[in-house]
């Protein structure tokens, strides 16, 4: 049997419990909802992520959201809104500051 290596975001997932993943039982009544929008996901998702208690990582919240209800439904909308939260984005770094804007002094 070959061991697989879990991501952190999963190991993560997999020590949240549900209730406190969802607390007030929003992304599950997502699921429930027949012919939900897009739109109506992405309300229900910042209802979500302002009722997660103080501590609580969002990361983790979401693989174990996603890993209890997307797999089961995968062409759902909140599946897509619950995927594209977890994807990680580079950094801004700073652009220009002051040696963008003023030209240097030749001599």
């Amino acid at each position: 049997m070959l061991a697989t290596t879990a991501t952190p975001n999963q190991t993560r997932a997999l020590r949240m419990d549900l209730q406190t993943a969802d607390p007030k039982g929003l992304i599950r009544e997502s699921y429930r909802i027949d012919g939900i929008t897009d739109a109506e996901c992405r309300s229900i998702l910042i209802d979500w992520a302002l009722s997660l208690p103080a501590g609580a990582g969002s990361d983790a919240a979401l693989a174990r959201l996603l890993a209890t209800y997307g797999e089961a439904a995968p062409e759902h909308p909140m599946t897509a809104l619950l995927r594209a939260g977890l994807t990680t984005t580079e950094p801004r770094s700073r652009r220009g500051g002051r040696a963008a804007r003023v030209p240097t002094r030749e001599t």
